[in-house]
């Protein structure tokens, strides 16, 4: 019982912490997909925004560059035409770059900035490039912020899930190993009962049989005294007639010569024969009897001691049914919650790999295209600080090699 107390116990404590363990993971869960979800819901409007912005940017470019807009701008401006030809210069070679990276990492926004820089004055062109360039690095350290969440996260939930199968496999084994243990006990309990039963049937048939040979004692007995008492009785009227016959024939010999006629009658020759066989037979008679007293009593001792010892052992052999009914519901209760401990893990598996579902799905292109695009974001920064460079007055040749 204190074993199995303290099992309970235990069991208690480990229900109280998977339940706190699930509610911890749900709420991570439920959190991560939020999360997630409004990385792609800002995902989504971030590109729908993106695609506006580079239309509006295409229509109003479109309308700047045409030939009616230049003579406005020549004619409303006055532009000093040595200080328009320089600006120019700068302005073509900037957007010469900002073109070849465009193609380069594939950007629209670079390729869009590229049309603006022949266009927009400078001032407005370097903000837009500082603007640019630090819209780039937060993008740049938002997306290592999500790699390094989304590894960790999976590096969390590669150790649990490992941590979840050991429990498992252990649950499984354990499980495996008390069904072995139950089927042997059954087994075990269902022998010595047959056993019991198969004492208890040898037991009445000892007992009947016992009967049997004491009635059989008895009328043998019975016999033997009756066969004594009936040869006593005809060897006593022997002894009486041959006892008168001896005391007659002393009273006449002390007469006088009787006169002639019958001879004397003496006793039959065989008398002593017959006398000595009647107390033969009396005496094998007793001696039959005291031999079926003594196997009797031998008999009914033996008896006495089949039943004592198999008495005693079907009481150890219920001792022992008892017993290994106690370990069998022990170990029945062990089974129990060994499966519902299994269960509980194969939950929790179960919400891993749900959860790592979740990751895949929000974590996949970021992980395996972000060495791509971390370099495209480099390669994009690169270029807009070359092209506020030119712009402030750099010589382009400086960075045609790396183009």
């Amino acid at each position: 019982m204190a074993s199995t107390d303290e099992k309970n116990a235990k069991a208690k404590q480990d229900v109280t912490d998977t339940k706190a363990s699930l509610a911890a993971d749900e709420d991570f869960l439920s959190t991560l997909k939020q999360k997630c979800k409004l990385n792609d819901s800002e995902w989504e409007e971030r590109q729908k925004t993106r695609q506006l912005e580079m239309e509006a940017c295409s229509k109003a470019l479109a309308v700047l560059s045409s030939d009616d807009s230049h003579d406005l701008f020549s004619k409303t401006l006055n532009f000093v035409q040595t200080e328009s030809a320089m600006h120019s210069d700068r302005r073509a070679q900037a957007s010469k770059l900002l073109s070849s990276i465009a193609d380069k990492v594939d950007s629209p926004r670079l390729a869009t900035l590229a049309v603006r820089v022949r266009l927009d004055a400078f001032t407005r062109v370097k903000a837009s490039i500082d603007a640019m360039v630090a819209e780039l690095v937060k993008e740049k350290q938002d997306e290592i912020k999500q790699k390094d969440f989304c590894v960790d996260e999976f590096n969390k939930n590669e150790m649990q899930t490992q941590k979840k199968m050991r429990g498992k496999s252990d649950a499984t084994s354990t499980i495996a190993g008390l069904d072995t243990s139950i089927s042997a006990l059954q087994a075990s309990i269902k022998t010595l009962t047959g056993e019991i039963g198969e004492m208890q049937t040898q037991l009445k048939r000892a007992g009947e049989d016992r009967t049997k040979e004491n009635k059989e004692f008895q009328l043998t007995v019975a016999d033997q005294r009756a066969t004594q008492k009936l040869l006593t009785a005809a060897l006593n009227i022997l002894k009486g007639f041959y006892a008168k016959k001896a005391a007659a024939a002393l009273v006449q010999a002390g007469k006088a010569a009787a006169p002639a006629g019958f001879d004397g009658y003496e006793n039959n020759a065989a008398s002593g024969g017959v006398m000595g066989l009647l107390t033969q037979i009396i005496n094998d008679a007793k001696a039959l009897e005291a031999e079926a007293t003594r196997s009797e009593a031998d008999a009914q001792s033996a008896y006495e001691s089949i039943v004592q010892k198999t008495n005693a052992s079907i009481e150890k052999k219920n001792a022992d049914i008892v017993n290994k009914k106690e370990d069998k519901a022990k170990k029945d209760g062990e089974r129990v919650t060994g499966k519902k401990s299994k269960a509980a893990i194969m939950l929790e598996l179960e919400q891993l790999g749900n959860a790592k579902a979740a990751l895949n799905s929000a974590c996949d292109f970021v992980v395996k295209n972000f060495e791509v695009r971390q370099t495209a974001r480099d390669e994009e920064i690169d270029a807009l600080k070359q092209a506020k460079s030119i712009l402030s007055g750099s010589k382009f040749s400086a960075f045609l090699q790396n183009i």
